[in-house]
């Protein structure tokens, strides 16, 4: 009875090395070949949920630094109200400077929602096509080759939006605010302090600041707004479904560069 068991033992061993081995010295047609055999269903739907959590986990993590940028201008500009207005004479031009500041900030957040934006339309693509039919029991999905669109932009990440584009949406969702805050402290500011003006020259007064002529300050303002403005309507409006997205026409080659991570 022993012997018999041993033997057994030794056959199972010599299996396992046998599987072991495969890989690596036994002949290509003695290997397992996955690549050549047909998915099953669960083996499908198990590889879309796993890359469907991937996707969303990016997406989120894109999501919460665009959070910290948002946060970070809106902490820069608090600072910059308390400054202005606290105890000693200080300068007008320092929100004028503020405004700069979120400038960058706009820009920064900008490149962050074209990164996030990658992920997000991945993300909508998998649930408008796998989870929206499932959940109608209609298999049917909107877009037949929405499988092929995904696997091209795993294999070539692309951008889907321009820099200006992302920038407009920004701006309108979450910067406007921020810079009309700066524009009414700074008006405020060079009307009451150090005193309050009661005519234009005084106004003028106190927009000048030591060799800066008062006129700097207002040419910079039209700067900024005409930049704003330009930036609202000029450029092309971000395609509305998910579709159009993908094949953005405004992305030409030197605004679509594959992405490096």
């Amino acid at each position: 009875m022993f012997g018999a068991k041993a033997m057994k033992r030794a056959k199972a061993a010599e299996s396992v090395e046998d599987g072991a081995g495969a890989g690596r010295g036994m002949p290509a047609d003695l290997a397992v070949d996955l690549e050549s055999d047909p998915l099953t269903r669960p083996e499908y739907i198990s590889a879309i949920v796993h890359l469907y959590r991937g996707e969303l986990h990016r997406a989120n993590s894109w999501r919460m630094r665009l959070d910290n940028t948002t946060n970070w201008a809106i902490l820069t500009t608090a600072a910059l109200l308390t400054f202005s207005f606290g105890e000693g004479q200080h300068s007008h031009w320092t929100l004028l400077a503020g405004m700069a500041l979120v400038s960058a900030f706009l820009t920064f957040e900008a490149r962050r929602f074209r990164l996030a934006d990658v992920w997000r339309a991945r993300v909508r693509m998998i649930e408008e096509n796998f989870y929206g039919p499932l959940l109608r029991r209609k298999l049917d999905s909107p877009e037949a080759l929405w499988g092929n669109l995904v696997a091209d932009d795993l294999f070539r990440p692309k951008y889907k939006i321009t820099h200006f584009q992302a920038i407009r949406l920004r701006l309108l969702r979450n910067y406007w605010p921020i810079y009309t805050v700066l524009l009414l402290a700074w008006c405020v500011h060079v009307t009451l302090m150090p005193v309050p003006a009661e005519s234009w020259g005084e106004v003028r007064r106190h927009l000048s600041t030591g060799l800066i002529p008062w006129w700097v300050s207002l040419a910079y303002l039209g700067l900024m707004a005409s930049t704003g403005l330009a930036i609202i309507f000029l450029p092309p409006k971000v395609p509305l479904t998910e579709m159009e997205h993908w094949s953005n026409p405004t992305l030409g080659t030197g605004e679509n560069p594959i992405l490096d991570g």
